[in-house]
């Protein structure tokens, strides 16, 4: 259970590095939250280039259908590269277009699908936050307000050429977003997250007692 303890720039690293493997990661960094959105401080992050990415966050750590959608934060300088936006949207409230060069058209066979099938093609090259109607919910990251964030996004860019990650609540289904660092350690042993930052702390999933997992999967009824 003993924690890495990094400097700021190697836990930025490692983390973006995480994400880039194509797994779930707990951040929790800072005062939480205050808010229907999770912000940056009480977040599970992921890669949204990744097609497996939201089926994977929804089946087994929020434990809810597959097909929810999650929302991408991006720095702000990029936004309108990638969003049709120009604005500030620092709370995640403000749904956006994403612009036609990063779509994917649907080939003619395609056109025909419905329901899950339809649901489940890829619209654009940040599909774990793609809209079925091709837009997204955008929050904007700003170095000022939210530095610590910020890094980890720009040095996701930096490895990537994406400057967004997959952005939604630390918490399970049915349970309120964590707050303290024991809320976010009994979540990540409770779910799938592979690993958890906690402030300059690192912990992976695979080093951690097998005698404290458990699983939430069962705990909640169904919204």
């Amino acid at each position: 259970m003993q924690p890495e303890v990094l400097s700021s720039t190697q836990l930025i690293e490692r983390c973006a590095s995480i994400l880039i493997e194509g797994k779930a990661l707990g951040w929790h960094q800072g005062r939480m939250e205050f808010g229907p959105r999770a912000l940056g401080a009480r977040s599970i992050l992921g890669d949204p280039r990744s097609p497996d990415m939201q089926k994977l966050l929804n089946l087994k750590v929020k434990f809810r259908e597959s097909f929810r959608p999650f929302a991408p934060s991006i720095l702000r300088e990029d936004v309108s590269n990638w969003f049709d936006i120009e604005g500030d949207s620092p709370y995640m409230l403000i749904v956006a277009e994403i612009l036609e060069c990063h779509k994917i058209s649907l080939q003619k066979d395609e056109e025909s699908l419905f329901g899950l099938d339809r649901l489940n093609l890829l619209r654009s090259s940040i599909p774990a936050v793609t809209h079925v109607d091709g837009s997204a919910r955008v929050q904007t990251v700003h170095e000022s307000t939210n530095p610590r964030f910020h890094s980890l996004i720009a040095k996701f860019k930096s490895l990537t050429g994406c400057p967004i990650l997959v952005n939604t609540s630390f918490n399970v289904r049915g349970e309120p977003i964590v707050c303290s660092p024991e809320d976010s350690y009994g979540c990540f042993m409770g779910t799938d997250i592979d690993a958890l930052a906690i402030e300059n702390c690192l912990l992976i999933k695979e080093a951690q007692p097998p005698h404290l997992l458990k699983s939430y999967e069962e705990q909640f009824p169904l919204d």
